[in-house]
């Protein structure tokens, strides 16, 4: 299972990063399992994220060859490679060659631009629901959904639901079992407003 995940100028950290750890700690932690996460860029030069994290990718899209699985995160940077051609036919070729797409946040913007959401249900950031409905032909725009999995493609709302969608991935790819063991490890407890109920309000 050969999953990429793509980097570029002022893609948003936790985007990838949330992914990337769940990805990794199932590849790490069952080895047998036979998952192989890299990460692929433009060119293998410093990429700067949005809140200026530097990271280096490990390889470079002219050099990527069967992939099962891309992760496409989101961010400021997602909004330049709208109506790129290039871009555009890069996602369309990976999709019809097979690959699981998989998007965080507003990842789903250069999905929808590339023609791949047209027909599909999706979600994105909540700020950028609107514009995912004017990128594409007949996107069915899930703004309540964590994530939205429709077989051929998964796109994940903003930021930290990454980590939601990822784990889908992995009881998707290998089972509920293994999703749950993977959740336990790094210790993803997700509680909505827990920062505030757990707080010292007494000054």
């Amino acid at each position: 299972m050969r999953i990429a995940v793509a980097l570029f100028e002022e893609c948003e950290e936790l985007d990838w990063a949330g992914p990337w750890e769940v990805l990794a700690s199932w590849r790490e932690l069952w080895p047998d399992d036979r998952v192989e996460l890299f990460t692929v860029a433009e060119t293998t030069d410093p990429v700067c994220c949005a809140k200026g994290l530097r990271v280096l990718a490990d390889r470079t899209w002219d050099t990527l060859v069967d992939v099962d699985v891309l992760v496409y995160p989101g961010g400021r940077g997602t909004r330049a490679q709208l109506g790129d051609e290039r871009i555009r036919e890069r996602i369309r070729s990976l999709a019809s060659g097979g690959a699981l797409m998989t998007s965080v946040c507003t990842g789903s913007l250069v999905f929808a631009d590339a023609g791949i959401l047209d027909g599909r249900a999706a979600t994105t950031h909540w700020a950028s629901l609107e514009l995912l409905a004017q990128l594409g032909e007949n996107i069915d725009v899930r703004s309540d959904e964590r994530f939205v999995d429709v077989g051929a493609v998964i796109t994940a709302a903003g930021v930290s639901a990454g980590i939601d969608m990822a784990l889908h991935l992995v009881a998707r790819l290998a089972s509920p079992e293994r999703a749950e063991q993977v959740r336990t490890a790094i210790q993803y407890e997700p509680r909505l407003g827990s920062w505030v109920e757990n707080s010292d309000s007494s000054g």
